[in-house]
């Protein structure tokens, strides 16, 4: 018997794992993972940015996780030995209504708490002069880091505490009972006094298999990004970003330094047809049938069909992806872009056809799955954790209380 039974080796399962060792010193804890490998999926995917949280609303749940995210983060790289660095980000405005949504966007950082300084065209040439824009925000304490290299060290600490990792089990039945509950996955059959899911792609298929009933599905995302050139790796010292549309949900392309010494660009936002297909073309029948078979998913198409037919019009060409880059980055050519690996979003839909933008938890006596865990959960995943486990042990309100 397990004290605490979690579903999901992503960022978001090993930092609730960790909170649990901190909260309950001394409980057995188990980590089912499906993968061979921890944070193959969302958490191994990601740009690598450690956020500073200048796009929330400012005093929202949101925004707190993401300042105290981006402190903690760091905290644990420097004590872990994990290479990070803080460049900072510039969010560059290239017409006259992106210089409205730059003001709109300063008025946040100074409610948030967030150092920035604001940047003349003259000045943002300076600063980068392979950038072009009207003006920009420099957000100074966005970061980049390899997630996964993250992962690793959190894994290595939870089992250096006792928790117990298993990798390779997938999860195959869920059974609340009296007094547990019973999980069966590919690497055996155990019981725990309360589960926790953090599946992420698959949190709804969680929740529906531990006999849940849920009103929203996950949609994948796409999110495609190309490689520069080694020759254009220093192409910026920062992180470029465009000021993003405030009626889209996502923050549009933009180019990205990697610790490793590389430079991205993206990532669009097309509609994925499979839940864990990265290469391009990838199909799952099972996926699709589930997104055809849910009314939210057809509501929510006819709300962003234009924006969708914009996405899937630039991942089908490069020329079209460039003119986007080419808005902050004229010197890009069309040979500058090589393909690079996808990611996939795990949107969660509602019945009504929104997207969820917010924390969304199912839970009974027993089980608390977090079916969704708002972007940037890499960068916030030490709080989110130590927020699930508050939740878990003292209930729904538990959070607002510590943060009041």
């Amino acid at each position: 018997m397990y004290d605490y039974c979690i579903i999901g080796g992503g960022i978001v399962g090993l930092s609730t794992a960790m909170a649990l060792q901190d909260r309950v010193p001394g409980s057995r804890i188990l980590l089912l993972e499906k993968e061979p490998e921890l944070a193959r999926h969302q958490t191994g995917h990601n740009s690598g940015v450690i956020h500073a949280g200048i796009y929330y609303a400012p005093g929202s749940l949101k925004a707190t996780l993401c300042r105290e995210g981006a402190e903690a983060t760091k905290a644990f790289c420097t004590e872990n030995g994990i290479p990070f660095e803080t460049c900072g980000k510039l969010l560059v405005a290239t017409n006259d209504a992106e210089i409205e949504g730059m003001e709109s966007l300063e008025d946040r950082a100074r409610r948030n708490g967030i150092e920035y300084s604001r940047l003349s065209m003259s000045q943002l040439r300076f600063d980068e002069p392979n950038i072009a824009g009207l003006g920009a925000l420099l957000v100074h304490a966005t970061g980049i880091v390899d997630y996964s290299a993250v992962c690793r060290a959190m894994a290595a600490r939870i089992e250096a505490r006792g928790g117990e990792i298993r990798r390779g089990a997938e999860v195959s039945a869920i059974v609340e009972e009296a007094g547990s509950v019973r999980v069966a996955s590919a690497s055996g059959r155990f019981d725990a006094r309360k589960l926790i899911a953090c599946a992420g792609l698959q949190s709804d298929r969680i929740a529906l298999m531990a006999g849940l009933t849920i009103h929203h599905r996950i949609v994948p995302f796409r999110g495609e990004y190309y490689v520069l050139p080694s020759s254009k790796a220093a192409l910026t010292r920062r992180l470029i970003y465009p000021i993003p549309d405030p009626g889209l949900p996502f923050l549009g392309i933009h180019l990205t330094r990697t610790i490793e010494g590389g430079m991205t660009v993206g990532p669009n936002a097309v509609l994925g047809f499979a839940r864990e297909g990265y290469p391009k073309g990838s199909f799952a029948l099972a996926d699709v049938a589930d997104m055809a078979a849910f009314p939210g998913f057809w509501k929510m198409a006819a709300r962003n069909w234009r924006s969708a037919i914009r996405e899937f019009a630039n991942s089908a060409s490069r020329y079209r992806y460039l003119q986007e880059c080419r808005k902050y980055c004229p010197s890009l050519t069309i040979a500058d872009l090589s393909r690079a690996q996808s990611g996939i979003r795990a949107q969660a839909v509602t019945a009504d056809g929104s997207l969820v933008h917010d924390f969304l938890f199912e839970e009974t006596e027993r089980m608390l799955h977090v079916c969704n865990a708002p972007s940037p959960a890499a960068t916030s995943a030490i709080p989110i954790g130590r927020m699930i486990v508050d939740r878990l042990l003292e209930g729904p309100r538990a959070q607002l209380k510590r943060r009041s």
